[in-house]
């Protein structure tokens, strides 16, 4: 059984520094948190925020590319927790076609936010939740790996304006 749910907001893990996007439940008190990345908040939190950009960013890339070839986005649904990872669909229709994309959950509910579709959650993903392994570490353990998690947590939402092509 899916539910629906709504961006109630984004936080920071305390303890990884992770960006978390928090799911509501439309009607009940539930929430679902996710992590995510960095640079996914920031896409999910520019568009909460109403703040747009000088040059179309990553998912309005999409959203842009989705318009002009008649593709609509009919709801995003996550779907999976496996390993401590989140598992998502995204259910389109382009001419009459129904179609489902897997995508990343950040991803998912980034465009989900810029095409106004709903987002929805499997019961068994909210019951699986309850059991995530908060001590689980990064996959990526190599020197680059930690060099990129380091260039990431020192950037701000305000440094993905302000560099021009």
């Amino acid at each position: 059984m899916l539910r629906p749910m709504v961006i109630s907001g984004l936080t920071v893990d305390p303890l990884t520094n992770s960006p978390i996007v928090i799911l509501k439940e439309v009607d009940g008190e539930r929430t679902l948190p996710i992590w995510i990345g960095l640079l996914e908040a920031t896409a999910i939190a520019s568009e909460l925020e109403g703040i747009k950009f000088s040059r179309p960013m990553t998912h309005d890339l999409l959203k842009n590319i989705m318009g002009v070839v008649d593709v609509k986005v009919n709801r995003v649904e996550v779907c999976d927790l496996k390993n401590n990872t989140y598992f998502a669909l995204i259910h389109i229709n382009h001419g009459g076609r129904e179609m489902s994309i897997d995508a990343r959950p950040s991803d998912a509910l980034a465009l989900s936010l810029r095409m106004g579709a709903p987002i929805f959650v499997a019961e068994e993903v909210i019951t699986k939740s309850s059991q995530i392994d908060l001590k689980a570490e990064a996959e990526d353990k190599s020197e680059q790996g930690k060099k990129w998690q380091e260039i990431l947590e020192k950037l701000n939402p305000e440094d993905f304006g302000k560099y021009k092509m």
